[in-house]
């Protein structure tokens, strides 16, 4: 019998390799490569992935077999790194209401980009990225909602995650997968001091970096070293030290049956902070059952949960990267627009007058009723008063694309293309392909493809 939690979350993961693929979980990893890809295809163009590219060709210089979005062929740490910052640049990539992080950019990262430089059997890779997100979305959770209030979670509780995606992936098992989890663990790091100093556009180094780390990680277990056992959960562990407040039991499942972690995760509808979805998603609601544009708008009040603020603070954007974290910027250009696009957050009309005196009339404040429901649920209640007198009120606890309101397999793929517009339709359908292609358990003894070509790599 295990005797910590790190114990039944290693168990957790053999049972996980030992039994069946449930269509259903092959299904959900399916939509969960399209949404990485939908990721990294809406930021490979942005000025940023020219940094984040030159930045891991830095580290790890020379070519190799791992494609990476909108660049060449590199090293797979290299192509890693650049690929899990250029995925986050959009702030696009999926997130997890408990966890309080984005799973997709460190459970799948690491898996690809080690599947190009050697071949891995299908199985292997599926098993692999399952265990990233089952890694990462356990110890997010367990590290709770005060963790998330100082760290950014896909940063801590990521780097272990992406060496359990890297770990499965190289085959390690038993102790030695241990390791590379108790070692990523002792590299967890990802302060939202970046966010209070205006540094969000570094904010897309928290994944590249915990991917860089959990490779490391999974490497040196494999090489002999040793790592913490009891690393969420022991006295100097990142539970204890990083101000963690979650329950450590969940890092073991309660039933041998419980669906995979996987299951439980966002897909976003907004490109933008997650916290702020659900203010988003009541203004559109009103807007479509009542026909509201900007001109009726008197006045609006936002009501939201404390701890949205804390990340997405912003009270007026003074860059592009600011814009995703303020509400009023993003309320006021839903009226405005009609829509909230990429084209918005990129090319932020920041001193647009209409957009401005909009903002003028939206008041953010916070509830601390709200507050208690965080994380599991993220109300906000949007209250609308219209120069013609009428007043409209919508509450939203949920999010579009939340598990309980997912998008179908049309709505993903017109997804892709709405959030990577420079993409064309037989690349489009490349990457459907690719992506579809883990749910045939017929082909999982085979090697899994990395094709460049679904990277926009120039080779």
């Amino acid at each position: 019998m295990p005797t910590l939690p790190e114990d039944a979350l290693l168990q957790r993961l053999v049972q996980l390799q030992q039994r069946p693929v449930s269509a259903a979980t092959r299904e959900r990893l399916a939509q969960a490569l399209l949404d990485w890809f939908t990721a990294g295809w809406s930021g490979l163009a942005l000025p940023a992935a020219d940094r984040l590219r030159t930045l891991a060709s830095t580290c790890v210089p020379g070519t190799g077999p791992a494609p990476v979005f909108g660049g060449g062929l590199c090293q797979p740490l290299a192509a890693a790194m650049a690929n899990a910052g250029i995925a986050h640049l959009r702030e696009v990539d999926d997130a997890h209401r408990a966890a309080m992080l984005h799973p997709g950019v460190v459970a799948i990262t690491p898996v690809l980009a080690l599947a190009a430089a050697q071949p891995l059997p299908q199985r292997r890779v599926v098993d692999a990225i399952v265990a990233g997100y089952e890694v990462a979305l356990r110890l997010g959770e367990a590290l709770g909602t005060r963790h998330a209030a100082a760290f950014h979670a896909t940063a801590t509780a990521g780097s272990v995650g992406a060496a359990a995606a890297a770990g499965v992936a190289l085959g390690l098992q038993g102790h030695t997968l241990h390791h590379a989890l108790g070692i990523a663990a002792t590299q967890s790091a990802g302060l939202w001091q970046l966010v209070d100093d205006g540094a969000h556009e570094a904010k897309s180094l928290h994944p590249a970096f915990a991917v860089r780390n959990g490779m490391t990680a999974a490497w040196a277990a494999q090489s002999g070293l040793p790592g913490a056992r009891a690393f969420a959960s022991g006295a100097r562990g990142l539970h204890a030290l990083l101000g963690g407040d979650g329950p450590l039991a969940v890092l073991a499942p309660a039933a041998d049956d419980e669906p995979e972690r996987l299951h439980t995760t966002t897909i976003k509808a907004w490109p933008c902070c997650a916290q702020l979805f659900t203010p988003l998603d009541a203004l559109r609601a009103l807007m479509l059952e009542h026909g509201i544009g900007a001109a009726d708008v008197a006045a609006l009040q936002v009501t939201i949960f404390p701890h949205a603020l804390k990340i997405a603070g912003v009270h007026w954007p003074a860059t592009a990267a600011e814009a995703p974290f303020c509400l009023r910027f993003l309320l006021a250009t839903l009226l405005v627009h009609g829509r909230v696009g990429i084209e918005h957050t990129e090319r932020p009309a920041l001193a647009d007058p209409a957009l401005q005196a909009l903002a003028q009339r939206i008041t953010v404040c916070t509830d601390d009723g709200f507050q208690r429901l965080f994380p599991h649920r993220r109300p906000a209640r949007v209250d609308l008063v219209l120069h013609d007198g009428r007043q409209f009120t919508a509450r939203r606890d949920l999010r579009r694309g939340d598990p309980e309101d997912p998008f179908d397999g049309p709505a993903l793929l017109q997804r892709l293309r709405d959030f990577a517009p420079a993409l064309d339709d037989h690349r489009a359908a490349l990457i459907e392909g690719t992506c579809r292609r883990v749910t045939d358990p017929a082909l999982d003894a085979q090697p899994a493809p990395v094709p460049a070509p679904v990277f926009g790599t120039v080779e």
